[in-house]
């Protein structure tokens, strides 16, 4: 029972001890001043498989710049771009093993996880970028996000990520022209049926791996965003970018739940802030930084063409028949929908 529940003034420590016991509790206390820095100090290690240029590569150094002033020094982010550690699932595989506290994941790659995300990898589901906005950033969207916390991790932050349309050493106006193509794909079960759909063969590969693939003829074409496209030197080797626009399809910044756990609640006010700091910057580079993509795509030789976007709006719709048959997904779109209707939905 402790003096202050009892009353009782507690007798000061140094007296009661002899001179051999005062030393060895000057040793344990040093030992655990500096465990209490070590505890205080922490490093997080994210994982992401973007060359270093990507804007949401660009907006994870910002973070980790604002991380370290937030916290005064005592919180540190230690990156490994460009695959480093592996594909995407690779990652969010360590990540769950305690390889990796943070892991850059697109909603294609989280469908394997959770189902909940396949709703993002719908095609045409955002009529425009302010749509993809007001879900992705408000309720609905935060929502998605914390549904992996049981698993392991959950999504701590969401960016932008354009338009994905199709390119290919081909041009490619309506559904017909994709008959035979194999395209490269994100390991998303709605995206492979998707491909399918539109008549083109379905070939999942690791994002690093696409330039080789696209150069050996493992593929005959890919889908991304223009930025990508472009810092990815694949407009090298597939000159058509066919802009149908398919998916607009958010990335996300997950967390192991262990690692957030561990962390205290000033901590994790400061992650949460600094990553924030971060989806604000990425947003307000995305547009420049996509329009410098185009010009450069076309100084790199590629040409930007038009399609029947019709076209594949209808080749796809057994897509929305059969997600519509899940339980809970049509409740989830109908959401979806009444959120782009609403203007007073947040934007990010």
């Amino acid at each position: 029972m402790s003096s202050a529940r009892t009353g009782r003034r507690p007798q000061p420590l140094r007296s009661r001890l002899t001179p051999l016991a005062l030393t060895a509790v000057g040793l344990m206390s040093g030992l655990l001043s500096s465990q209490a820095l070590a505890v205080d100090s922490v490093t997080l290690r994210v994982g992401h498989a973007l060359n270093e240029d990507h804007v949401v590569a660009r907006s994870y150094r910002h973070m980790a710049d604002e991380l370290e002033q937030l916290s005064d020094g005592s919180m540190h982010l230690r990156i490994f771009p460009n695959g480093q550690m592996g594909s995407t699932q690779d990652m969010l595989g360590q990540m769950q093993n305690g390889a990796l506290d943070l892991v850059h994941a697109s909603a294609s790659n989280l469908e394997s996880f959770d189902d909940i995300y396949s709703v993002f990898n719908l095609p045409y589901l955002f009529p425009s970028q302010a749509d993809f906005k007001k879900v992705v950033f408000g309720p609905i969207g935060e929502e998605i996000m914390q549904s992996t916390r049981e698993k392991g991790f959950f999504a701590i932050g969401a960016y932008v990520a354009g338009y994905r349309s199709f390119y290919a050493s081909k041009p490619i106006r309506t559904p017909a022209d994709l008959e035979g193509m194999k395209i490269r794909v994100q390991s998303s079960p709605t995206t492979i049926r998707m491909i399918k759909l539109m008549g083109g063969s379905p070939t999942p590969i690791a994002f690093s791996e696409v330039y080789s693939a696209l150069q050996q003829g493992v593929v005959d074409g890919a889908e991304n965003n223009v930025p990508s496209y472009v810092q990815t030197r694949h407009a090298e080797l597939a000159r058509y970018f066919s802009e149908d626009q398919h998916t607009s399809v958010p990335d996300f910044l997950t967390i192991a739940t262990s690692t957030w756990n561990r962390l205290s609640d000033e901590q994790q006010q400061i992650l949460q802030k600094a990553v924030a700091d971060s989806e604000a910057y990425q947003q307000k580079l995305w547009d420049k930084v996509n329009q410098q993509a185009r010009e450069q795509a076309k100084e790199m030789g590629a040409q930007f063409i038009e399609v029947d976007k019709d076209a594949f709006r209808k080749a796809v719709q057994p897509l929305y028949e059969e997600y519509r048959q899940q339980s809970g997904h049509a409740e989830l779109l109908e959401r979806i929908r009444d959120a782009e209707q609403d203007d007073d939905q947040p934007q990010g």
